[in-house]
């Protein structure tokens, strides 16, 4: 079609085929798989789509020119050759994100810097003025991407990067980041269809985003702003339709959805944050330690938290996780429990078997999303139940 056009959604590590099943599920075509990204392809409504319904995308970037620079000189000259005009205003402004893997371009500040330059130039030759650089609130937000001497313009439909959702007013010491916890919450094949437990919440994210997934409450529903609603071309007619479609699919839940934590601090910012995100009919967090907890309710429970692993919170590492690994397998028989781990020798101290073991990365550091099963009874006799 017509008004079909390419665009690529960022996302993290481990989550590209995740982020693929979701663009497949809201209607993307020619979906394709790469590095932390994905690409599909979509109409204007779709990218307001994507950017309002995508659980483990960071930003939805539309693509704009491509060309090779060999040098400084020729990313300059590229850059300001471009019809800059048909999409800023002189008296706009601008802001430009960069990342480089190359060995000529090595530092992505110079290169953002270099694309302004470029670009005000432009306009100063032209109009004798000049947009302003306004990293906040910019009319049109430039993504450069430069692979070894090939350089990729986008234009940035997100703004700010889609896991700030809008409902965390309040954050504990290691808030755990939204996309990542929708991601790991999808990878553990959560869908609504149980209980659910966060036994160490923090501020609160696990849960709201379990909760999320569990009514199809559109992730991004909450946030202020977009990127694209300052474009020459916003429809806010459309986007409102989108957003209503979006909130149909809405869906009730019939199961309980727990967060505890034992720091007071923590449950208040959680309990905040849960009313933020109007899901204070769906969530509850509690004062709790989870070492002196146990299972409430018979049946299934699918349990995901990301316990503290000694960077930010001081604890004795294997003291802690050998803790977590007796209170899970005293105390929640009938449990599907996952966790990310960024220490490996903690992981050695829960003394339980993983069933599963995912890498991922909690910001700059390399982790496992682990899964262990906890059965009822002896693994034998749930086995032979199951069957």
């Amino acid at each position: 079609m017509a008004n079909n056009f390419r665009m690529i959604a960022k996302t993290l590590y481990g989550f590209e085929s995740i982020l693929a099943k979701e663009l497949l599920d809201l209607g993307a075509m020619e979906i394709k798989e790469g590095n932390r990204m994905v690409s599909f392809v979509g109409d204007l409504g779709f990218m307001y789509k994507a950017n309002l319904c995508l659980r483990t995308a960071i930003k939805v970037l539309k693509p704009y020119e491509s060309f090779r620079a060999n040098n400084e000189q020729e990313l300059y000259d590229n850059i300001k050759k471009l019809p800059w005009e048909k999409f800023l205003a002189e008296d706009g402004s601008l802001a430009i994100d960069s990342a480089v893997h190359s060995e000529i371009f090595t530092h992505s500040q110079y290169v953002a810097l270099k694309t302004k330059d470029a670009i005000v130039d432009r306009f100063r030759e032209k109009y004798g003025k000049r947009p302003d650089v306004d990293l906040d609130f910019p009319d049109l937000r430039i993504n450069i991407h430069i692979e070894n001497n090939f350089c990729n313009v986008s234009f940035d439909s997100s703004g700010d990067s889609l896991h700030k959702r809008g409902y965390r007013s309040a954050t504990n010491i290691a808030p755990i980041n939204e996309v990542l916890a929708a991601g790991m919450l999808l990878m553990s094949g959560w869908d609504g269809q149980c209980d659910f437990l966060d036994p160490m919440c923090g501020s609160g994210t696990i849960p709201i985003e379990a909760a999320m997934i569990a009514c199809n409450i559109p992730p991004n529903l909450n946030r202020k702003e977009f990127a694209f609603e300052k474009w020459s071309d916003w429809d806010e007619d459309l986007y409102e339709k989108i957003e209503e479609s979006a909130l149909k699919k809405v869906r009730d839940f019939h199961f309980k959805i727990k967060g505890f934590d034992k720091a007071p601090s923590a449950v208040m910012k959680a309990k905040e944050n849960v009313k933020n995100a109007n899901l204070s009919d769906f969530v509850e967090i509690k004062q709790q330690s989870f070492f002196e907890s146990e299972k409430e309710n018979e049946g299934y429970l699918h349990m995901l938290f990301n316990p503290p692993y000694g960077e930010r919170l001081e604890i004795d590492i294997e003291d802690f996780y050998g803790k977590i690994g007796d209170t899970l397998k005293q105390n929640y028989p009938g449990t599907h429990a996952w966790f990310i781990a960024t220490n490996f020798d903690a992981i050695k101290s829960v003394g339980l078997r993983a069933s599963r073991k995912i890498k991922l990365f909690n910001g700059p550091l390399e982790g496992r999303l682990l899964k262990y099963v906890l059965y009822e009874g002896s693994k034998k006799k749930s086995k032979q139940e199951n069957n």
